[in-house]
């Protein structure tokens, strides 16, 4: 069984700092970290050579982490790769599961956990904060567009995360309310109304949710 011998791992992140207390973290854990990179291109050449249980990545290293997912998926299959990553960007979070990314964990999260969270995803658990597996399933599942009528050909323009946002308006949540249950910050849900209202060409929320067949309120 994988939890029986250590865990191969290649660490590929731009800050020094951040590997050494990752490598320090995993050690503890019982796990042997072959190589660390800094760089997309490094995480790709370093997990080919080794060829690791487990590419632990962080996103925004130079090359992009995503690209280096994205690589390693297809270029070493039998490499699970696990994003570390201070984002929780919706396009970081689903661009990573798309790449091929096993997991997608935050640097915030208790270190002592890691090895254990990353034994898991190689007996095929889930490796995401319980916060972000929630988006993911609304993402999969999509905002309820039956209660809008859609009157407007430009309606159907809309992304889900700004049909998600307006239905949410519909139903009286403040834009506060929205960004907590979205996980987002107030200003990302303002971002998103704002496109809404560029795409139906219309000047404020309350028109757009009209047009929309939802009910306007405060």
């Amino acid at each position: 069984m994988v939890s029986e011998k250590p865990i191969r791992l290649v660490i590929a992140d731009d800050n020094p700092r951040i590997r050494s207390q990752i490598r320090r973290a995993l050690e503890e854990g019982g796990c042997d970290v072959c190589a660390e990179g800094a760089s997309a291109d490094d995480a790709v050449a370093l997990t080919r050579e080794h060829r690791p249980d487990v590419a632990l990545l962080d996103i925004h290293m130079p090359g992009n982490g995503i690209s280096a997912a994205q690589r390693i998926s297809r270029g070493s299959p039998q490499t699970a790769v696990v994003m570390l990553t201070q984002s929780t960007e919706d396009d970081d979070l689903f661009d990573s599961l798309r790449a091929g990314a096993s997991g997608y964990l935050l640097k915030g999260a208790d270190p002592a956990t890691l090895a254990g969270t990353l034994r898991g995803v190689l007996l095929g658990e889930a490796a995401m904060p319980p916060a972000l597996v929630m988006r993911v399933m609304q993402e999969f599942r999509g905002p309820s567009r039956r209660k809008f009528l859609r009157k407007s050909a430009a309606a159907d323009k809309l992304s889900a995360r700004e049909w998600e946002v307006m239905e949410m308006l519909s139903q009286g949540l403040s834009t506060d309310e929205v960004g907590k249950r979205m996980f987002v910050s107030p200003t990302t849900v303002r971002v998103h109304v704002s496109s809404v209202l560029r795409k139906l060409r219309v000047k404020d929320r309350e028109s757009a949710l009209r047009l929309l067949g939802g009910d306007a309120q405060d």
